[in-house]
């Protein structure tokens, strides 16, 4: 498919901005004339790639930082939105969201959440809340979703807590270990460490100064958990600025959004950027070998992987997500232009739901979505047991994918031909929103398009869609 023109007119305007320059000093830097970089700040035209050169020349700018991932996030989030029944004309044309969301992108986050608003409010009355004329709760998104969006606009990389814990990991002794040198960081503020068969992961009593860790749970979860608790008590005021500055609009989301900081930081630390980056792109980014290396689990390096996102320094941008049983979304982060959907499952034909047959394994797919782009994709089941008998298990299953263009950093695509059209899966985002016609696994129409319905005819779906 064609190379897609590059449109980073807000991000052009918010670099001169920052350098303090005016659109004439901005524009002889560059090298070019006062109307092309108006044009370009408008996008009415798109960055060349001599101006591309420019920019990584005179200002360092790491080139990378004008992709539209962030836009192309908005995009996908509006264009589901628009497929709404309550928008009775047709959507807009994708040119016009992609200008909206790089033009105005506080505009396109405003009608984000006012439809978010208004699919919270919607659900409650058709299940007739009794809360809901009481409380202010049906116009607010949960805090759930507040903080889970935190993270997704910030392609899930918080870089001062990520280089706090590098610099943590870049700390310990050698031959201490990144789990002693954990404990030794606590005992320093008067907290001792026990392992005991609790069902608690983790526990702290404050008025013992006592951190209990479960001796049942796997030595990555321990490393873990002692990792969030060093967060808590060495990244505090580092952590609480980083909640000021997101502005959440609940006590609960901010709470939560601290315990999502805490494990941010246990997870740089135990898998501390550079390090972690350099064994990735030198072991071709085999996730069982990089678990070993680094004493992690396969999920905690599978979502590492996806927040390899530093300026600079940027890994291969993955897709992450975990699953459960029913099929429910439980953890979700693209840096790729896939995007999940925010309301329903993963889609059917995704090779993580075939994760839970195959315990153990993991499965490759190569996979085309309805735009075109095509993506590698692995999928691998996730179990946490209980620790004792008759104790629940947890199941899930991972999916971890890139764009087939950097399928040559994999190990995993080696053997696979993807040369060949034929060997890609067709597969969607959401079925309320694709835009396939023939998908054998279709749950509901599309919201979109018109359908025809033949009582005397019946194929795989009982209907068609125009």
């Amino acid at each position: 498919m064609p190379k897609r023109k590059l449109y980073a007119g807000s991000k052009l305007r918010e670099l001169r901005l920052r350098m303090d320059l005016s659109q004439k000093a901005f524009a002889e830097r560059l090298g070019i004339s006062l109307p092309y970089l108006n044009q370009m700040e408008n996008n009415n035209r798109p960055v060349s790639a001599a101006v591309v050169l420019s920019l990584a020349e005179e200002f360092g700018l790491d080139v990378t930082e004008l992709s539209s991932g962030d836009a192309e996030r908005m995009v996908v989030d509006m264009r589901e939105a628009l497929a709404d029944p309550v928008f009775a004309d047709p959507s807009p044309p994708l040119a016009d969201l992609r200008l909206a969301a790089s033009n105005a992108p506080s505009l396109a986050r405003a009608f984000l959440a006012l439809h978010r608003a208004y699919r919270m409010a919607h659900e409650r009355l058709a299940s007739l809340d009794e809360a809901l004329g009481n409380s202010d709760r049906a116009t607010r998104p949960s805090p759930w979703e507040e903080v889970r969006d935190f993270f997704h606009y910030c392609d899930n990389y918080i870089d001062s807590v990520d280089r706090a814990a590098e610099r943590f990991s870049e700390g310990v002794p050698e031959g201490l270990g990144i789990q002693n040198s954990a404990i030794s960081h606590l005992s320093n503020f008067g907290i001792s460490v026990k392992f005991e068969k609790v069902a608690a992961l983790r526990n702290f009593d404050a008025q013992t100064n006592t951190l209990t860790i479960s001796s049942r749970s796997n030595a990555a979860t321990q490393c873990f958990q002692l990792l969030h608790q060093v967060a808590l008590l060495t990244q505090n005021d580092l952590i609480e600025a980083t909640l000021d500055f997101a502005r959440f609009q609940s006590n609960e989301a901010r709470a939560i959004a601290k315990i999502g900081l805490a494990n941010y930081f246990a997870g740089a630390a135990l898998l501390p950027y550079r390090r972690f980056l350099s064994a990735a792109q030198e072991y071709r980014h085999d996730l069982e070998l990089l678990a070993g290396l680094f004493g992690a689990s396969i999920e905690q390096v599978a979502h590492r992987l996806s927040t390899l996102q530093r300026p600079g320094a940027k890994g291969v941008p993955f897709f992450f997500v975990r699953v459960d049983q029913a099929g429910t979304i439980t953890k979700r982060h693209s840096a790729t232009r896939l995007q999940f959907a925010r309301f329903g499952g993963a889609c059917p034909l995704w090779n993580m739901h075939q994760a839970f047959e195959t315990p153990g394994r993991f499965l490759r797919q190569l996979a085309e979505t309805p735009d075109g782009v095509r993506y590698l994709c692995l999928a691998r089941d996730v179990s946490k047991p209980g620790g004792r008998f008759r104790a629940p298990v947890r199941r899930y299953a991972i999916g971890l994918g890139c764009e087939i263009t950097h399928a040559k950093a994999l190990v995993y695509a080696d053997d696979l031909d993807t040369s060949r059209a034929a060997a890609f899966e067709p597969i969607g985002i959401s079925c309320r929103i694709c835009e396939r016609r023939d998908c054998h696994q279709r749950s509901v129409p599309p919201l979109e398009r018109p359908l025809s319905v033949d009582p005397d005819r019946r194929e795989v779906l009982p209907y068609r869609i125009g």
